[in-house]
């Protein structure tokens, strides 16, 4: 009885999901380069603003961070865009420039050793009860100090919830389990290797598992035909929840603890290594820098937004949380080795006093660098939560002068134009970019269409390339305004972001123009 219950919440779960799911992509592949009034589709305009107000104009290369996962740097339509430090020599293992990074020819891992990379940390869950372990684990609540009983009690209420978390966890992970072994069994009885509804509707099941299994693949199929799709979606939710239950909520995993002394303060900012690539294929990475700027117009793959940009690779963000201090120095990095726009395709944490990231990025902006950050796909209101930066909160002013948060819009303006992942805020997101089906690199000279904010992001730090590349003297304070200021409103943003609206390149190059 246990198990059917728990099957029958996964089912549920898997439902929900896929009847969420935004409708396939009918449109072209680079819709997000094209223009609302003749093409459409709730594109930026890239490519009327380079026909039309860019032609035989000059422009200046930007040199782009892409503060992420990885990137391959090797991929057909990335290679030439690639940045290079020209002052270090590849290959002799000496730090030629001086800068504290050892043969950084094509940018910097800040997620690993000097001999190591590693993909996957620590929720910050896991890291807070490591905090104390060695402290209360072995510690009775009658003997501990006054002044430490706040801490224990905290302590306490971290282990329960990293116990429920993990219940939750393995009951998802055997429920899936058993849901796709039932599944399989019926397409290999069926004898297809497509699936439709009415082939499950007709199917005679032989016991109770491959009813529950037959009833639900009915719903879910007159839904959305795609089978495959709904069963690669499946598997990877199982994935997704085996790793955190190996990696990310695993109390004895630690990928720093073999080489804590390179994180000790002492060391500062210099520890890693240069693989930007990393363990594993860096997808997100990859997809990001595809749409900021993949080569245009060389007949493969993509065009990306921007047309002259040399893309700086840095590897901070693993899979689960990761490390201010990693975020940080990455920030640094990119600041002292030329980057003029720093894309950011995740969100910072809610839990840290964030005194290192305040301080790189004051850093950065003190050399006239603008960041763009994806505003998150939990479908939150950032108005409500304490998101950093914030727009009310003091110590975060200057940093709001030349920082955009992003949320993913559609490609028709109707109600639906807020993808229904992104979060939103009327003060503490600015404005809305495409993040739907977004067609772009992955590793391994490969494309496929991606939904996020982590899209939307790098949308908007490609139109702030061109517009840095195209118009070098302007600041990057300017830069936001200009781009915030030329966004085209619609009434269904009006409550989701300041601006009101979604970037437009035409308009922001037009107004780029009065500036100049």
């Amino acid at each position: 009885m246990k198990t059917n219950i728990i099957i029958s919440l996964a089912l549920s779960t898997l439902f929900t999901t896929q009847i969420n799911a935004q409708p396939q992509n009918q449109y072209k592949p680079n819709w997000y380069n094209l223009d609302l009034k003749s093409d459409g589709v709730f594109g930026i305009s890239i490519n009327k603003a380079y026909q039309e107000l860019l032609k035989n104009k000059n422009s200046t290369k930007v040199t782009v961070a892409v503060i992420d996962g990885g990137l391959d740097i090797t991929h057909e339509d990335l290679k030439n865009v690639i940045w290079k430090n020209l002052k270090e020599i590849p290959g002799n293992g000496k730090d030629d420039d001086k800068n504290g990074y050892i043969d950084d020819v094509n940018g910097w891992n800040f997620l690993g050793s000097a001999k190591e990379s590693y993909e996957y940390d620590n929720d910050e869950i896991v890291r807070d009860i490591r905090k104390y372990n060695k402290k209360f684990s072995k510690m009775d609540s009658a003997v501990i100090d006054q002044k430490e009983l706040a801490d224990y009690r905290l302590y306490q209420s971290k282990k329960n919830e990293l116990k429920s978390k993990l219940d939750k966890i393995n009951a998802e992970i055997h429920s899936s389990t058993v849901f796709l072994k039932d599944v399989d069994a019926i397409q290999k009885k069926i004898g297809k290797d497509s699936l439709n509804a009415n082939d499950f509707k007709n199917f005679i099941p032989s016991n109770e598992a491959e009813v529950r299994a037959q009833n639900f693949m009915v719903q879910v199929l007159k839904r959305n035909p795609d089978y495959h799709s709904f069963m690669a979606e499946t598997r990877a939710r199982l994935e997704d929840n085996q790793i955190r239950l190996n990696y990310r909520l695993n109390l004895n995993y630690d990928p720093r603890a073999k080489y804590a002394s390179e994180y000790a303060l002492a060391r500062g900012k210099f520890y890693g290594n240069n693989n930007v690539y990393g363990p594993v294929p860096p997808a997100h990475g990859t997809h990001s820098a595809g749409i900021i700027g993949a080569e245009r117009n060389n007949n493969i793959g993509i065009d990306g937004v921007a047309n002259n940009v040399a893309m700086m690779p840095i590897r901070a963000i693993p899979v689960g949380n990761g490390l201010e201090r990693d975020q940080a120095n990455a920030i640094l990095y990119a600041a002292d080795n030329g980057a003029k726009v720093i894309n950011l395709s995740f969100i910072f944490s809610i839990s840290s006093d964030h005194k290192e990231l305040r301080s790189a990025i004051n850093y950065a902006l003190s050399k006239d660098i603008i960041f763009i950050q994806a505003a998150g796909n939990a479908h939150e209101d950032l108005d409500l939560i304490s998101v950093f930066p914030n727009v009310n909160d003091a110590k975060d002013q200057s940093i709001n002068n030349a920082f955009i948060k992003v949320g993913a819009s559609g490609y028709i303006n109707d109600k639906d134009l807020v993808v229904p992942f992104s979060n939103y805020g009327k003060q503490n997101v600015d404005v809305f970019a495409p993040g739907l089906d977004i067609y772009s690199t992955i590793p391994g000279n490969k494309y496929e269409n991606h939904s996020g904010t982590s899209m939307a992001g790098p949308v908007v730090a490609g139109l702030a390339a061109v517009i840095r590349a195209y118009y070098p003297k302007l600041t990057a304070q300017q830069v936001k305004r200009i781009i915030v200021g030329s966004v085209i409103k619609t009434d269904f943003l009006t409550e989701k972001c300041s601006s009101g609206g979604v970037v437009n390149a035409y308009r922001a190059i037009e107004l780029a123009n009065s500036y100049h």
